[in-house]
């Protein structure tokens, strides 16, 4: 009997034509899988952009009703002494702020408050640390 690694009734031929089969079938399901990849990659970005584009869309529409509820203050507060100066500056605080959510929109935020905090960042850690201290007090009680 002879050692010979060959098998019966398949010869070498064979075996080479289905091992190139096989490289070419492991070749092409993984070419689809990393196309399969990239498209769900761009539609994750596309929805991501999209969801950006919303939230950005609200917070302007936001700013339109902040803006408009200034103008009520200023129309119908006190026009002079005391009251009439505060509820102006009041007035015109809440306008200005409409005003910034509707030109910075949720983006224009989001980079403002990162660069405050690289700015100030103890500060900014101690003012977490302290909303959230008031929030998990809250939260027990």
């Amino acid at each position: 009997m002879s050692n010979s690694k060959a098998t019966p009734c398949v010869d070498q031929q064979e075996w080479a034509q289905a091992e190139r089969s096989a490289k070419v079938a492991v070749e092409s399901v993984g070419e689809m899988a990393s196309h399969s990849v990239s498209a769900v990659g761009a539609m994750a970005r596309n929805a991501v952009g999209d969801i950006g584009q919303e939230a950005d869309h609200l917070t302007a529409k936001a700013g339109v009703c902040i803006e408009e509820l200034g103008d009520r203050f200023s129309k119908n507060g006190p026009q002079s002494g005391i009251l009439g100066n505060a509820s102006q500056a009041v007035a015109g605080a809440v306008k200005e702020s409409g005003e910034y959510l509707q030109d910075a929109k949720l983006t224009g935020i989001t980079a403002d408050i990162a660069h405050v905090i690289r700015r100030n960042p103890i500060p900014s850690i101690l003012i977490a640390m302290g909303v959230g201290w008031f929030l998990g007090r809250k939260r027990k009680g």
